[in-house]
């Protein structure tokens, strides 16, 4: 470390450069020192080598011989546009903070933060640039426990209110026949379930959890919209489709992925036991007091004995083609389930299955649905 300490003692800033390396070190950082004029690194403190395997020979070496991929190179990646726009007058580059992978000697990367500080003379020209590596594994880690930590807390909660929530909208579709205060109970019920899934999701949600502030996610989903994209997945398959769209409502409140997975899973059945040449069928209407989405295919149809259990959970039909899981349809049917509506198969003349999806009716949104 004394030729780098003497290569500097010339340089303008040293004593903010010694300063800086002080303190650096106390810290057991990865402290690093660039000097403007050559475009040299002249110092690395001995943390460095015990931490990333690398030592300033090593690093003089890469600079020296204008390697890109060396060691250490993340760190002072785009220096030299920096010094450019500095001394342009560009004075929010004077100190800069980034995150990256830091590759180590044997291989291995390392999360780091890089904060670094441009160092100027008496004349106000830039001299040294300072910085210091630290590792950030450690809170990147306690990080991932307390999204871990939430997610399965709102996992835990919204999972009965949600449950909650399917039963009431389920009952309000049919207050018809139930007296004032009755209806006046259920909305209450309601208006407390999406109170409290409003909470999780302002303090609960994983996407809170990643960034403060975040807009909330889509809560509705326009039912055409959903029925198109289906529509899209079938003609990317190669394959034809008729789309019938009678009287739907603007917006749906919904878990739009959720849904969109649903259909996906409807889609992908269908064109694997439809065959080829045979248009698929896509159709969304207003019907039982809910909005319905029906996919018919052309195929072989379901067994009737299995009507009922093809949405059980890793059952695979007598007919069932090629691998599977037998948890698409299952998938499918909680998806529909959660948010208050349910699935069915029927099989049509003259050949094929009708795949039914019905969803309760609503008025507006106000929530996400769970995952």
């Amino acid at each position: 470390m004394s030729r780098s300490a003497a290569e500097h003692e010339s340089h303008p800033g040293h004593g903010s450069v010694e300063q800086f390396r002080a303190i650096a070190e106390l810290h057991g950082d990865i402290a690093w020192i660039v000097d403007c004029v050559s475009g040299l690194p002249v110092y690395l403190s001995p943390s460095a080598a015990a931490i990333s395997g690398y030592d300033l020979d090593d690093v003089r070496a890469e600079f020296a011989g204008g390697t890109s991929g060396g060691p250490l190179a993340s760190v002072c990646a785009g220096l030299p546009e920096r010094l450019r726009r500095f001394t342009a007058g560009d004075r929010s580059r004077e100190r800069v903070v980034r995150q990256f992978e830091l590759r180590l000697a044997d291989g291995r990367t390392l999360p780091v933060e890089v904060s670094s500080t441009i160092l100027v003379n008496a004349h106000g020209v830039a001299a040294s640039v300072v910085g210091v590596v630290r590792d950030v594994s450690a809170a990147r880690e306690q990080a991932a426990r307390q999204r871990k930590f939430t997610s399965m807390l709102n996992h835990e909660f919204r999972t009965p209110l949600s449950t909650i929530d399917g039963a009431i909208q389920r009952l309000e579709s049919g207050a018809s026949a139930v007296d004032e205060p009755t209806r006046q109970r259920y909305r209450k019920i309601q208006a407390a379930v999406d109170r409290l899934i409003g909470i999780m999701d302002e303090y609960l949600s994983p996407e809170r959890m990643a960034e403060a502030g975040a807009s909330k996610p889509a809560d509705s989903a326009s039912p055409a919209v959903l029925l198109e994209e289906a529509a899209a997945m079938v003609r990317a398959a190669g394959r034809e489709v008729v789309v019938e769209l009678g009287h739907l409502p603007v917006s749906l409140r919904c878990q739009p992925s959720g849904l969109r997975m649903a259909l996906k899973v409807l889609v992908d059945n269908a064109l694997q036991y439809s065959p080829a040449a045979a248009p698929l069928v896509l159709t969304g209407m207003q019907a039982d007091g809910g909005t319905v989405f029906q996919l018919r295919d052309a195929g072989l149809g379901v067994p009737e004995a299995e009507l009922e259990t093809i949405f059980g959970k890793r059952y695979r039909g007598s007919n069932a083609l090629g691998a599977g899981s037998g948890l698409g349809l299952y998938m499918a049917k909680s998806v529909i389930e959660v948010h208050g509506g349910n699935i069915s198969a029927r099989n049509v003349a003259p050949a094929g299955a009708e795949f039914r999806i019905w969803l309760p009716a609503q008025s507006g949104t106000g929530k996400s649905v769970a995952s």
